[in-house]
This record gives C-alpha cells, structure tokens and sequence, in this order.
C-alpha cells in the first residue's frame, strides 16, 4: 500500500536496511496515512539496537534509550523517533518493562488498538496488519489488541485513549472491549495528573467535535472518577432535565481546537451549577451565582491536574466573569470599571466563551445564523445579561473602542506613583493605596485628569481634607 511520508523518513528506513535491520513506519501516522487525513509524527520501528542507530547515523539525541528510543535528525531537521522492537516483560497498569525484539510482529503484538498495530515498510510499501485493523477501520470499530482485560490492565491510560479515538475517529467500541473498559475505569486513580491532563487537552485539541469524546468520558465512568465536580453536573442533567451537560458540550465543540485553554473553561463553565441549585417560585431550578462558586471548583480541577499557576488562573477568572456583562446603553465610565474589574487582557477570551455559550444555549439559532440568516442575530432569544448575537457584538466592539481610548485601568497606569505622594509629603502606609485608587476612579470617570499635574492637585485636595 502506498504511503507518503517525508522524503526524510524513507531515507532513514534505507539506512536502516542498508545495515541489514528490517524496519517499519508504526504508529498514528500511519493510521492516519490510511486513512487519508493529514500524517504527523512519524516514528520508525527497527530490529537495529540503540547503539547502533546512533553508529549509523551522525545526528542523534538519547530520547529515551532505556527504552530503545532514539531521536534521529533527518535531512529537513525533523527529529524522527526510531525505537527498537518491543515485546512486554512485566506490567503494572501505568509503567511496562520491556525487552528487545528482532521481529515486528513482536512489537505490534503490544499496541493498544488494532487500528494502532499497523506497519508500513517504506522498502517495499508492504502493509503489516496482524490484528485486523483495516478491517475495524472500514467498519468504524475500535478494538483492543488481544483480551481487553489484558490491554487495559497492562496501563490504565488505555482506556483514556480508546474514549478518544473513538470519539475522534467516529468509531463504535466494539463490546467486549467496552465492557472491560467500563470496568476497569475506577483504576483510572493511579494515572499520573499528568497523563490525564495531558489526554484531556489531546481530546480539546485534536478533535473539531470534542463533545464525541467526552460523551463517552460520562458513558463510561470515566468522568465522574477523575472530575466529580463535571460528573455531578451530569447527574443533575439526567435526573433534572436541566440538560446542562448537554449545553456544555456544545459550548466546547463552539469553540475551535486551536484554543484548548479556551475550551477548557467551556467544560468547566458549569461546575458550579449543582451547588447552587434552588427551587424558584414556579418550581423550576434557578442556579443564581453557580458562576462565583464555579470559579474556585474550575480551579481546583486544573491545579489537580497539575497546570500552571497562569492556565489556572486564566479560566478561573473566565468561569467566575462568564455572565458578566455591562448594560448595553451603558456610559464609557460604566465599561471602564467593569473592564478594570475584569481585567483587560480577558476581554477577547470572555466575549469568546459569551458567544460559545450563546450557541449552546440557541443551537437551532445558532446554525440558521451560521447559515446565513441574520434575522435570528437581531431577535435571538435572550440569554443571561447578553441577549442576542447581535447585542454582544455591540458591547463587544464599545469595549474594544473604549479599551482602544488607552484610558488607566489600574493604579499602575496612573500618571503618578508612590514618587510623587512622597514628595508631597505623605508617608508610606495603607493611605497610599487608598489615594492612589480614590485618584483612579476620577481617572475612570474622566480620563483627562491623568496628567501629573492635574493629578498632583487632585492629590492635595485629597490631603488637605484629611487634615483636621
């Protein structure tokens, strides 16, 4: 079967061969390659030892040669993988011990997935395809590798991998496989945090329609075992109605994979909702403030996951400020706090997350709007503080001409400092602070107080009144 890979590839593999070590093209890339879409990340499989792919070849980096890894330079700069056939000693559910193999049929018997146990000869353009996997990929079926029960037991990331590829691919899992997956889901604790943050943001990143993925996240267990704060959440929505697992897919799958930080705070955007749920009047649920509470949980969530103190805080503030809105007749003053409550460098992301919302929450609206009927834009049915498409557009670019205006939005861009309050006489201490934030709010109302000397008389009122 002929395949394309970089000219670099074909050249390593001739090497390869050259020297007498049978080697394959394994992996995604060639999956992909079959299956028609774009191939990435290439990796080589060869009966050759790590010290010898490194006699063989000039440019070399020990990737992980405990492991038979070698990362080999090709001629356009990519560093390729090419690891040593495998066969599996000893397994523990999250690290295997491993031996070399002189046969690819060895190393294809370890793979997780039959769609995964391809290998391709770049010599002879031969297809290796033990278990099946052509077949499973024409009939859209995900299946394990040997006895399911085996697969998963051998590292429990599997099971994180079959809900991806199966959501990203479209494949149905095939039953036994399924049954053994559903099992074994409590066992997902030992994973690393970040082996399962890193197979989250594959699932946000890789896949147009994430909501497939973790869809079967919620089917499986999976879910409520590594984030209960979004396994309550489905809970609520199968026992209420209130369908807001259903609305969060749909604000993940509104925004593009391009942005996985983004989407993130569209999965958590509702965590808050089971604890802030009240009956109303009419008898209906109301979530009044599921936003501040959710904003602590999204947090938690992602530093469980080990992500960084800035990714952290990033969609925590998006989570608590997703409703926030200023009234759409609103002065310039007005959005100039509620910006520098925000915080400016939010601004697109939340306008963003709004839209993405809005789409979940309007999906019959959504479409006729991206299909060209601008109608729905003008009379869409309200949604929180931002109504219609049409109204945040509107509030979004008066932020933007607003921000554009270069107004202070913090004490920091004020035209004076802690300089200047000591020469006028004022010692360090608490009433620093307050000066500087009671000049700031005059600088909001009226941005053309933000020169030094008009500020430096403000500053001397203020003092002269302080004084008995």
């Amino acid at each position: 079967m002929p395949l394309h890979p970089p000219e670099a590839v074909r050249e390593i593999a001739r090497r390869l061969v050259g020297a007498g070590f049978p080697t394959f093209a394994v992996g995604g890339a060639v999956r992909d390659a079959v299956l028609g879409l774009p191939a990435q990340d290439w990796d080589l499989a060869t009966r050759a030892r790590p010290p010898e792919v490194r006699r063989l070849f000039r440019r070399t980096a020990p990737i992980g040669i405990a492991h038979g890894t070698v990362g080999v330079r090709g001629r356009d700069g990519v560093l390729y993988e090419v690891t040593t056939f495998r066969r599996d000693v000893e397994t523990s559910g999250r690290h295997a011990v491993v031996e070399f193999a002189d046969a690819i049929e060895d190393d294809l018997s370890r793979r997780d997935f039959t769609i995964n146990a391809l290998a391709w000869d770049p010599a002879t353009e031969e297809l290796r395809d033990p278990y099946g996997g052509l077949d499973d990929l024409a009939a859209g079926v995900l299946r394990t590798v040997g006895r399911p029960e085996d697969r998963f037991a051998e590292d429990y990331l599997r099971i994180l991998r079959a809900l991806r590829f199966a959501g990203h691919f479209r494949l149905a899992l095939e039953p036994e496989t399924w049954t053994a997956l559903a099992v074994a889901t409590p066992k997902l604790t030992v994973l690393s945090a970040e082996r399962v943050r890193e197979e989250l943001l594959k699932v946000l990143s890789k896949s147009a329609c994430a909501s497939a993925a973790l869809s079967l996240y919620a089917a499986s267990g999976a879910l409520a075992v590594l984030y209960p704060e979004l396994g309550a959440l489905v809970a609520m929505s199968a026992a209420d109605a209130a369908d807001a697992w259903a609305r969060t897919l749909r604000a993940v799958d509104a925004l593009p994979p391009s942005r996985p930080l983004l989407r993130t705070a569209a999965l958590l955007h509702a965590v808050g909702m089971p604890a802030a749920r009240t009956r109303d009047l009419r008898g209906g649920w109301r979530f009044a403030g599921h936003e501040q509470r959710g904003g602590p949980m999204a947090e938690d969530v992602l530093r469980r996951l080990r992500f960084s103190n800035a990714e952290v805080e990033l969609v925590g503030r998006l989570v608590r400020h997703q409703s926030d809105l200023f009234p759409p007749d609103a002065r310039s003053p007005i959005v100039r706090r509620w910006m520098r409550a925000l915080g400016p460098d939010l601004l697109n992301d939340l306008w963003r997350l709004r839209f993405a919302l809005w789409r979940a929450e309007n999906p019959d609206a959504a479409a006729t709007v991206r299909a060209g009927d601008r109608s729905h834009a003008r009379e869409g049915a309200p949604t929180g503080p931002g109504a219609t498409p049409a109204d945040l557009l509107e509030r979004w670019r008066m932020a933007r001409a607003v921000r554009r205006q270069g107004a202070p939005l913090s004490v920091g861009e004020l035209a004076i400092g802690g300089a200047e309050l000591k020469a006028l006489g004022l010692a360090p201490g608490p009433r620093f602070g307050d000066l500087l934030r009671a000049l700031l709010e005059r600088v909001l109302e009226d941005p053309a107080l933000n020169t030094r000397e008009r500020l430096l008389e403000l500053a001397r009122e203020e003092l002269e009144a302080d004084r008995p």
